[in-house]
């Protein structure tokens, strides 16, 4: 969400030489950017020794502008190390004075838009941005990544049918929608005729995408073509009703995927469905409709930028909250919506 940002800076500064620090695992959505002239990259985890030499990297230049758009402990760290002549961040507790300029990251008014935010400390600049705003932007896929979506789709057969893309993964307890109402949503967009489901995640969503596939197996395959299924006959396959040819039907694409391939099989699908979490953020950059569940955040800060969404929340007063500790102890902002409310807003789109 700091890309309409940068595209902002570039667009005010045709000529300026842009410079972006980011984390390993995220390099790929920013290498290619065109408004970016050179990416940093640090590991998750750095040592000190691995943050000494790169701070003695980073100072090798004097930048003209040092913007932080994170304001987190490390990287409100490298905008007071990094040898600039202004520097713009957030106005934070504790690290107000690390900036020249500092913008709120909370306006008067209300909530804030987290991507207006980012535009506000181009605004801190003295530069003015271009209206409407600019999209996000992430990098084309590569042939190579493209030629691998391609086996993909011929090999699950999705040519010709419409893909709901499902993401269960987001990182916390407090935006996790549950096992078993990801497998209830499954089975059911599945039995709908014409619908494929691809279960997307990371490394550490693939064994609860391979026990949502294996339950619709077994569910398909002990009920036989064309038999109804009771929702408790199998909990992790919650489909009223589960066509022949179901076992193909649901299709675990976790952990087989790097962002931007990612980015490209959402953009070849009918619809994305998940919690607020960086996947949906990464379905923004398509045209792809997207159905959003969100729990403690709120989408007047979060939702998904410049797309067509449906979003589905609950109304409770202990929303937003911190997501350090659930004041019910049992998460009922996410666990409050419902598989039938969820499906129902997919179909309108499928």
């Amino acid at each position: 969400m700091t890309t309409p940002a940068v595209t902002a800076v570039k667009r005010a500064l045709p000529r300026a030489l842009i410079s972006y620090v980011v984390e390993e695992p995220f390099r790929r959505l920013v290498e290619g950017n065109p408004s970016i002239d050179r990416v940093m990259v640090i590991p998750a985890k750095q040592g000190a020794g691995d943050f000494a030499r790169f701070v003695r990297e980073l100072r090798r230049e004097t930048y003209d502008v040092v913007i932080d758009f994170h304001g987190g402990p490390r990287a409100s760290r490298i905008a007071w190390l990094a040898r600039g002549k202004f520097k713009v961040g957030y106005d934070l507790k504790y690290k107000g004075w690390i900036y020249d300029a500092r913008v709120p990251r909370t306006g008067g008014g209300g909530p804030i838009h987290s991507v207006e935010n980012h535009l506000n400390l181009v605004r801190a600049m003295g530069l003015e941005v271009e209206q409407p705003a600019p999209p996000l932007l992430l990098p084309e896929a590569t042939t190579a990544e493209k030629a691998k979506v391609d086996r993909l789709w011929a090999e699950n057969g999705f040519a010709g049918a419409k893909v709901a893309v499902l993401h269960g993964g987001a990182g916390n307890a407090f935006r996790d929608w549950g096992e078993k109402n990801l497998a209830a949503l499954a089975g059911r967009l599945a039995a709908t005729p014409g619908v494929k489901v691809a279960l997307a995640g990371a490394e550490p969503d693939r064994p609860r995408a391979e026990r949502i596939v294996a339950g619709c197996e077994k569910a398909a395959g002990e009920a036989g073509p064309g038999a109804s299924i009771h929702p408790s006959d199998d909990p992790l396959c919650n489909a009223p009703r589960w066509g022949s040819g179901g076992a193909a039907s649901v299709v675990s694409l976790a952990d087989r995927l790097n962002l931007i391939e990612l980015r490209e099989v959402v953009a070849r699908a009918a619809l994305f469905i998940g919690p607020d979490s960086g996947p949906m953020h990464i379905a923004a950059t398509t045209r792809t409709p997207i159905v959003a569940l969100f729990g403690p955040t709120m989408p007047s800060h979060f939702a998904p930028w410049q797309a067509e969404a449906t979003i589905i929340a609950k109304a409770l007063d202990c929303r937003p909250c911190k997501q350090r500790e659930c004041p019910t102890r049992d998460f009922r902002c996410l666990q409050g919506i419902t598989v039938d409310e969820v499906l129902a807003a997919a179909l309108k789109y499928l």
